[in-house]
């Protein structure tokens, strides 16, 4: 029995005939046998066998609810901090650009941070995962320099958020 007519045909009728079981171990066996040595690109890397229990971080009132409330406060304090900046178009207040910068930069920080913890576990990315936790530290103090800069040495946030929405 050949494998199309094996995948078209009744189970009954498949698992009733010798031929169509000696057709289906074959299937099986060739899979097997070309799954395990074909390279998957960002296949695990697993230590132990999969049947080992995962390792979990230590308790820490930083994670959890209190990391969630504290994402979901940065995130909506951005709304009235934006709109305080479109009113004050046209004048200076450090106080704002500072903390509209600081929040901007947190706000990017935990949201790429996120996106790591998600997709590159470093359970299964053991070299990659650290690496892109560690450029994503540095980038953002990069960034955080940068802010700084801005504010301090030329217009603003607050004026360039007014300078681009009167272009």
């Amino acid at each position: 029995m050949a494998a199309s007519t094996l995948l078209r045909a009744p189970l009954s009728r498949t698992f009733a005939s010798a031929s169509g079981r000696n057709v289906l171990r074959s299937l099986q066996v060739r899979y097997t046998a070309t799954s395990s040595t074909q390279y998957v690109p960002g296949g695990p890397i697993y230590k132990g066998t999969v049947n080992d229990p995962t390792t979990f971080p230590p308790p820490s009132k930083t994670h959890g609810s209190y990391h969630w409330a504290f994402e979901r406060l940065l995130a909506a304090s951005l709304v009235p901090m934006t709109a305080a900046a479109f009113v004050t178009s046209g004048s200076s207040y450090p106080v704002l650009d500072g903390l509209l910068g600081i929040s901007l930069v947190m706000h990017s920080h935990l949201g790429f941070d996120s996106i790591l913890v998600d997709y590159l576990h470093p359970r299964k990315f053991s070299f990659l995962g650290p690496l892109m936790k560690w450029t994503l530290r540095t980038a953002t103090l990069g960034v955080l320099v940068g802010v700084y800069q801005f504010n301090t040495n030329d217009i603003g946030l607050t004026e360039l958020i007014a300078k681009v929405w009167h272009a």
